[in-house]
């Protein structure tokens, strides 16, 4: 390894982190230079986010299992021809092409949930953010109903509610979730950099007519 190597290793431990420190970095990556969604780059940057997740114990569990599923489904798909879908889209046009995009494990189901599940994590985090007198249980009720509430069936609701309560105390959340950095600043990046990818996936997937799939 040489010298400068080690530097810039010394220096980037010392660097001020959070949880979202390595999910803002991968932000960066997600677009290609001529503007598209990169398959690959976007699918980490949400595997980023889970180790946030873990930080609020039960009250996630399912999230987290949902979020895991899909984006290894897109993974999968992705890896059997890395060139073909480089792209984040590319996957769900074969899939209209072939007719096969509505159906209960297609990549274009997997894109839409995983990008909800993404709302709802966005919108609790600018909640928390805006609302610093409200509980945890609170803030993730309220991004929830604003969210993913609509597209699900009463048992997926009900399943929903139940873990809410789980919720941990929001002041010892923060806590473990602010690292050594500026925890505020960091959620603030992270709900004004993600979003527009979440916006440009339910524009996309709303233009071929798939935007509104409820669960079954």
């Amino acid at each position: 390894m040489d010298f400068v190597a080690i530097l810039v290793g010394r220096c980037g431990s010392e660097m001020a982190e959070t949880v979202f420190t390595p999910c803002l970095e991968g932000m960066k990556h997600v677009k290609a230079e001529n503007g598209v969604i990169l398959t690959k780059p976007f699918l980490d940057v949400c595997k980023q986010i889970l180790p946030v997740l873990d930080k609020f114990g039960a009250a996630m569990t399912i999230v987290k299992s949902d979020i895991g599923g899909n984006i290894t489904r897109l993974e999968n798909k992705y890896s059997s021809d890395p060139s073909k879908y480089e792209h984040l889209y590319s996957m769900v046009q074969e899939e209209v092409q072939n007719k096969t995009a509505k159906g209960s494990s297609s990549c274009t189901n997997g894109l839409l949930w995983l990008t909800r599940a993404m709302d709802f994590l966005v919108e609790l985090f600018r909640n928390l953010l805006e609302h610093p007198d409200w509980s945890m249980s609170q803030a993730c009720t309220d991004s929830y109903t604003k969210t993913l509430k609509k597209f699900h069936g009463w048992l997926a609701s009900s399943s929903f509610t139940v873990a809410m309560k789980l919720a941990p105390n929001r002041d010892k959340f923060m806590e473990v979730i602010s690292g050594t950095g500026d925890i505020n600043a960091d959620i603030e990046k992270f709900c004004t950099t993600f979003s527009p990818f979440l916006k440009e996936n339910h524009e996309f997937l709303a233009s071929v007519g798939l935007d509104d799939m409820k669960a079954s």
